[in-house]
């Protein structure tokens, strides 16, 4: 279905459908977005601290997941759902990969190199580090050693014929907290502080242009620490004001038929997991792994990875203000501002849902048949999007507020 209500009111609610398809070539030309509008409806969700309890995970329809949250202040899991299901762990393995450099060093002795590698491998999920140090200490054995010394239950190295794929080590969600606990309770205080503080400054464009604050960090204000994983054969990474993507380490890109080397863990289905804690002093440990529907794109499965996510009773989380919208179209733009210009902040994931803050009235934008001059500001980006490219028939939201200051 198409949506005809995104320009001025005496033109596109009433333009026929062949006249949209005439002029869906010229998007491209005139503003990012290149795909017609999806009819995806505003998901508002409730602000402020989220309730003691919460009903059941709620898991997209075609979505399979595995959660664990788990209360460090009370010592109870808040949620389980398929806790010991494995799924490939994809860049989540990083942190067994740092704590076996790790074991018998303290971050402050280890070279300088080192430091610099384990800080873009847990801070922007570079690849190239993971590869370094799967390589260097051992591949699978790295796992083994990990299973061992945190006593992980369905933690595995990767399947026979793909030891070199460090992204196939098999992992669960009660595993994920079970190394998390370990991180924040039993490791050394220098090697606790070395990880966490690098996960606390998680940078939103990973090292491969992939946007990786997605789940626990769009889901809940700070503090929180991350660890992501993706893994599958999504479009490109638009993350960031430059065009150009960074190459992929063999841990992300590559994919392989379902069950090859065990049918337990699927290698197949495109994944993304959100890793990590939430709330002052590390209160909540969460875990949510996922895999999503083959053909899923990187936007479709961010948005319901996040749904999942905020539907969870995190205790010690809140959620941020403002109301969730659907976008539509390739290669939207964030801008430091309401207007079109030298001032490109990123590029969104395509169909990625959005957190709007509030709203402004800026440079009218054309993207034939559609103009509109309002805008939408997005506190998780510091920046606007223009209102052409949410999911809503008019212009200016009804739900959202003006924005009162210069942002």
């Amino acid at each position: 279905m198409l949506r005809f209500a995104r320009n001025s009111p005496a033109t596109a609610r009433r333009t026929p459908r062949r006249l949209l398809a005439a002029t869906v070539a010229l998007l491209s030309l005139t503003f990012a977005g290149t795909a017609l509008p999806h009819p995806v409806a505003a998901a508002a969700e409730p602000s402020g601290a989220l309730p003691v309890t919460a009903a059941s995970p709620q898991v997209p329809a075609g979505v399979t997941a595995g959660v664990a949250v788990f209360d460090r202040q009370t010592g109870t899991f808040t949620e389980q759902l398929a806790p010991a299901a494995t799924f490939r762990s994809a860049s989540v393995v990083k942190l067994l990969i740092a704590l076996d450099f790790l074991w018998n060093r303290s971050p402050d002795t280890i070279p300088s190199a080192d430091r610099t590698r384990l800080d873009v491998m847990l801070r922007s999920s570079q690849d190239a580090a993971a590869g370094h140090y799967w390589s260097t200490y051992g591949g699978p054995a790295i796992v083994a050693r990990m299973v061992t010394r945190l006593g992980l239950a369905d933690t595995a190295p990767p399947p026979a014929g793909y030891e070199g794929y460090w992204g196939y080590t098999a992992m669960s969600a009660r595993d994920t907290v079970k190394t998390y606990r370990h991180i924040l309770e039993s490791a050394p205080a220098p090697v606790r502080d070395f990880v966490m503080q690098r996960l606390r400054q998680s940078t939103r464009c990973a090292s491969d242009s992939f946007d990786q604050h997605f789940g626990i960090a769009a889901a809940f204000d700070r503090p929180w620490a991350v660890k992501q994983g993706w893994s599958g054969r999504y479009a490109q990474g638009t993350c960031g004001p430059a065009s150009a993507t960074a190459a992929r380490g063999a841990g992300t890109a590559a994919a392989v038929p379902a069950g090859a080397g065990g049918a337990s863990v699927d290698l197949s289905r495109p994944a993304l997991h959100t890793t990590g804690t939430v709330g002052a002093g590390d209160r909540s440990i969460v875990a949510v792994l996922t895999l999503h529907p083959d053909g899923t794109s990187y936007g479709k499965a961010y948005t319901d990875l996040g749904r999942l996510t905020r539907s969870l009773n995190v205790p010690g989380g809140t959620a941020p203000a403002g109301k969730w919208y659907g976008t539509w179209g390739q290669d939207v733009a964030v801008r430091t501002g309401p207007v079109v210009g030298d001032n490109l902040v990123t590029r969104l994931p395509a169909g990625v849902e959005v957190l709007v803050g509030c709203q402004r009235k800026g440079q009218l934008v054309s993207v034939p048949p559609y103009s509109n001059d309002w805008w939408a500001y997005l506190p998780q980006y510091g920046g606007y999007v223009t209102n052409i490219y949410l999911s809503h028939p008019d212009n200016q939201l009804p739900d959202v507020p003006l924005c009162t200051s210069q942002k």
